[in-house]
């Protein structure tokens, strides 16, 4: 829920933005972005759409199912 707080309260209008906001977030290509929650027991990959302020998860995995990569596909 405090992930989900803070991205809903967010104002990015670049990655940037986002990166400045949560630093922990790790930027990717085509607008996706990598949160680390929940205490850094997983990994929620969401696409962020800076111009109209919304965010798409993706995916929520474990950091094992994260570190196998089929999410990049």
């Amino acid at each position: 829920m405090a992930w989900y707080r803070q991205v809903r309260e967010a104002d990015w209008a670049t990655p940037a933005d986002l990166k400045r906001a949560i630093g922990s977030a790790s930027i990717l290509n085509n607008g996706r972005a990598v949160f680390n929650i929940a205490g850094n027991k997983y990994r929620l990959i969401a696409r962020v759409n800076y111009l109209s302020q919304r965010v798409f998860v993706l995916y929520l995995l474990t950091h094992s199912e994260y570190d196998k990569g089929a999410w990049k596909q």
